[in-house]
This record gives C-alpha cells, sequence and structure tokens, in this order.
C-alpha cells in the first residue's frame, strides 16, 4: 500500500511559559472511512434536495429569507442577524495557550473528542522535541487553551511515538456524570469467582493495543453487498440468524468453560485496497422498469 504525505490543515503556535514553539496541525482521522447513502427519488433515481417548511406558514422558505435564532422560552425566539453572530465569535488567535500540566493518567477519556496531530515548522524543531521529551518523561499531559473557528477550544497535548498530539476535550458541562446512570451491580462477588475472572483476563490479555489487529467486519459485508448491486446482482433481504441468547446460570461454570476454551487473536486487518468497491459497468435495468417502458 503506497502511503501519501498528509497535508497540514493549519498552522499554530504553542506557548509553553515565555517559549513559543510554531507547529503545522494535521488531521488524525479520516472521514471516507464510514459508509453513507444518499436519499434517491424512488421512482428515477435521482438525488433529493433539501427544502425547509414554515411550520407556521407551511410554506417552502429560501435560504435568502432564512436567519437564526435562539429559543430562550417554550416556542419563542430572539433573532440574531449574520453581522450579529459575527459578533459573538471568538477572536482566532492562533495559539494554544498551555494553562497546566497534570498526569497523563488523570484525564480520563470520556472527556476526548477529536484529535489533531501536531509537528514543527521550520525554526520550531529544538522547542517541540523540548516540550515532547520534557512531558514523556515527566509522565504528563498539557492542558491548554485554543480559539479556532469562531470558538474557545479546550485541548490537551500529549506524546505519542515521538511526536504530540493535540486533542479536543469535551468540556464538563458537555459530558454527563456518571451518576446519572441506575446502576444495581448485585451483590459482591465471591473470592473464587474473581479469582476465575483474573485469571480469564491474564488468558486473553497482551501488554500493547495493535488497532491493526482489528476490522469493520460489518463494513466489509456491506460493501461486498454494495459491489453485488453495482453489478447487477440481487441481494439477501432475510435477515441474518442471531441465534438464542445465552443465559448465564452458573457464574463459576461459566468461567471455567471460558478459560477451557482456545485463546482466539483478533482477526488481521486487510489492506485498505480489499476495502474499496471496484468500478463496475452500470447495473442492468430490472425488469420492471422493462416492463415499464413497453
Amino acid at each position: 500500500m503506497v502511503f501519501m504525505a498528509a497535508r497540514a490543515i493549519g498552522t499554530v503556535t504553542i506557548s509553553f511559559g515565555l517559549v513559543s514553539v510554531p507547529v503545522k496541525l494535521y488531521s488524525a482521522t479520516q472521514a471516507q472511512g464510514a459508509i453513507s447513502f444518499n436519499l434517491l427519488h424512488k421512482t428515477c433515481g435521482s438525488r433529493l434536495k433539501q427544502q425547509y417548511i414554515c411550520q407556521n406558514e407551511g410554506v417552502i422558505v429560501e435560504r435568502d429569507d432564512m436567519v437564526k435564532g435562539y429559543e430562550f422560552a417554550k416556542d419563542q425566539y430572539v433573532m440574531f442577524t449574520p453581522e450579529e453572530l459575527k459578533a459573538l465569535e471568538e477572536r482566532s488567535t492562533q495559539t494554544v495557550d498551555i494553562t497546566e500540566f497534570v498526569p497523563m493518567t488523570q484525564v480520563d477519556p470520556v472527556f476526548y473528542d477529536k484529535p489533531y496531530y501536531l509537528a514543527p515548522e521550520k525554526g520550531g524543531e529544538k522547542a517541540y522535541r523540548l516540550l515532547t521529551e520534557a512531558m514523556q518523561q515527566t509522565g504528563r499531559c498539557a492542558l491548554a487553551r485554543y480559539a479556532a473557528r469562531g470558538k474557545q477550544y479546550l485541548v490537551m497535548l500529549r506524546p505519542t511515538e515521538g511526536g504530540l498530539v493535540m486533542q479536543q476535550l469535551l468540556y464538563a458541562d458537555e459530558v454527563r456524570s456518571f451518576k446519572e446512570v441506575p446502576l444495581n451491580q448485585g451483590p459482591e462477588p465471591k473470592e473464587a469467582e474473581l479469582k476465575l475472572a483474573k485469571q480469564l483476563i491474564d488468558q486473553i490479555s497482551n501488554e500493547t493495543f495493535n488497532p491493526g489487529a482489528y476490522e469493520d467486519d460489518v463494513k466489509k459485508r456491506v460493501l461486498m453487498e454494495i459491489e453485488k448491486k453495482v453489478s447487477g446482482q440481487e441481494i439477501s433481504t432475510v435477515p441474518a440468524d442471531e441465534g438464542a441468547q445465552a443465559q448465564v446460570i452458573d457464574i463459576m461454570e461459566a468461567l471455567k468453560a471460558s478459560l477451557a476454551r482456545p485463546k482466539q487473536a483478533p482477526s488481521a486487518a486487510t489492506s485498505e485496497d480489499e476495502h474499496r468497491v471496484p468500478k463496475h459497468a452500470p447495473a442492468k435495468k430490472s425488469e420492471t422498469k422493462k416492463a415499464g417502458k413497453k
């Protein structure tokens, strides 16, 4: 597989005390990983265009007649002009201002949002490496504020593979407390049950996470079915038999049976090329359409 060099999507400067670290910003994720379907007109197969309907008058509203509003009470809105909305936006500083360093284990992954890779700009290599290695050796990450696209973001800088990741974080009011979840943990586990559970964990444990060992089996199956449709074949619409859900009657017996099973390794990931839908000739017209033209 041929890997193309990533393209920077912007530049920022990390403010580390009185030290400035100019860096380039790269997206760490790929949107094309998801399979999407478009809405079409059933009779002719053309793409559909979204329209907005006024709930009060029942008429189609064009974009030139649309304004944004904030609902301050039930069905009561205050409207804003584009100029007013622009004035409300946070001014972009292109600076990542580090406010504190904390142990990396203290930031719960539930706060993680979108990640970005950071690479040093020309002239910033020494300061970039100094900050990276200092965080690596102290086991700490940096919490910082970053203003962009009219918003202020809370971000975390953490070392990885010799470089830095800027992890956008959710604010506290964006994350629900686990206390809101009704939780009934049941009786305290017996010592023998806990011992077998630990043995099972040890049996299927690894010291490293290898994301390449996992792949989206559902995505592969959907792409195969799409390929059939593209080539004019029909796909089965009979739902797969999920089988009866096994009920655990005796936890001890279930743990012992689990330990007796051979260890199963994750399925090896295939190349990206195997996931792509090959280009075929247009699908054959259905017999229904042919009949309609007679």
